[in-house]
């Protein structure tokens, strides 16, 4: 077979002899010295004539196992192997520590911070207290540089006036509440909210809701309603001081909305500049409302009643309450909006549940019922908006 082959491949280049013969007195191949033919000058060239100056040496072809060979097009290339499992694993244990630092951040402040006016009542210094403590700890971290400072100009701070308004309104609303009715019942009103945002939308700014919508508004106001009239300690300012609280943030939440898009500034830093700003915005109000000499008095009460850990209290009511703002606030670039409106009915839940039990608030049967129908709709509100 292989001298066939030999033969052809010099049949083919134009060797006028075989490559080899064969001499009857050995069984071994002999090379003979190829002749050299030329194509004749007076003939047509009709093909191509190989001449070679060096013996052809053809090697004998070894068996070599198989090699698979796969090929791909350019757009539809093997991927990678990734671990999907672990991958989700990974974004589910980060959403569930951003919930549990927001809810226990949330209910470490609201303890503190009903200790704190209910030993000095005087809630338009304690808000005031709150925002100072965070955009004290917000300048430090830019100046050290643990977190990047925030690239502003004037249209920025221009456009976070409205929103910071309406959280300077929402934030002191609600702690006139607290000093004035238990955490729970401030906390079962604040359930409202999504009722008033739905009003707000619809009637200030034309929206339109499907129906499902709507329908979850029936047990929110019906459950407030009736845990407002089933209220053992009902107070009218603290009842309103929860409602203007809502309408307050449901402003603030379109003013941020309408105002904020395509902004650089966001999360963290951008709570940090509306603590500022609401800051300057409160301060004149809360010296005009209560003053100094209130102030001082009120001080000196509550260390005699309570004893030097009254600094302690309003230390941490100040700091908490800018810590789970601001989680609040990270965890909105992290996650949906349904699943935050979803944490935030459970935490206030795990506020309403840690309240009553701190501070033995009495509830009535009715009065509870009231509470879960509320949350509950606050829960399908949350799911109808999808």
């Amino acid at each position: 077979m292989v001298l066939a082959a030999k033969q052809t491949l010099s049949a083919k280049i134009g060797f006028s002899t075989p490559l080899s013969r064969r001499n009857p007195s050995s069984s071994s191949l002999q090379r003979s010295p190829p002749s050299l033919s030329f194509p004749s000058t007076n003939l047509p060239l009709k093909r191509t004539v190989l001449a070679l100056s060096k013996p052809l040496h053809l090697s004998s072809l070894r068996a070599k196992p198989p090699v698979r060979c796969d090929a791909y097009e350019a757009d539809k290339s093997e991927p990678q192997p990734i671990d999907e499992t672990k991958s989700e694993a990974a974004k589910k244990l980060k959403i569930g520590v951003y919930f549990a630092t927001w809810w226990a951040l949330n209910v470490v402040f609201n303890i503190y911070n009903k200790k704190v006016l209910n030993a000095y009542p005087y809630p338009w210094l304690t808000s005031t207290l709150s925002l100072a403590a965070g955009s004290l700890m917000m300048l430090i971290s830019w100046a050290v540089g643990i977190v990047e400072t925030p690239k502003t100009d004037f249209d920025f701070w221009k456009t976070l006036f409205p929103v910071a308004v309406a959280h300077t309104i929402g934030h002191v609303a609600a702690t006139v509440s607290m000093s004035k009715v238990a955490v729970s019942f401030t906390h079962i009103i604040k359930s409202g909210e999504p009722a008033f945002s739905v009003l707000v939308s619809r009637f200030l700014l034309g929206e339109t809701f499907p129906t499902s919508v709507y329908l979850s508004l029936i047990p929110i106001i019906g459950g407030c309603a009736l845990s407002a009239l089933t209220e053992l300690n009902f107070n009218m300012t603290g009842f309103m001081g929860a409602m203007i609280s809502n309408l307050a943030f449901v402003f603030r939440n379109i003013f941020s909305k309408k105002g904020m898009k395509g902004k650089s500034v966001s999360g963290m830093n951008y709570y940090a500049c509306l603590s500022m700003l609401s800051l300057l915005i409160l301060t004149p109000f809360a010296f005009a409302v209560e003053g100094p000499q209130m102030w001082a008095d009120g001080w000196q009460k509550a260390l005699s009643d309570i004893g030097p850990q009254f600094v302690g209290w309003v230390a941490a009511q100040s700091v908490f309450y800018h810590l789970y703002n601001q989680v609040s606030y990270m965890s909105l670039d992290q996650i949906s909006p349904l699943t935050f409106s979803v944490g935030n009915t459970m935490k206030r839940i795990s506020v309403i549940v840690s309240s009553i039990i701190i501070f033995r608030t009495p509830v009535q049967p009715v009065n509870a019922l009231g509470a879960a129908i509320a949350i509950l709709g606050t829960f399908l509100y949350s799911q109808a908006k999808l």
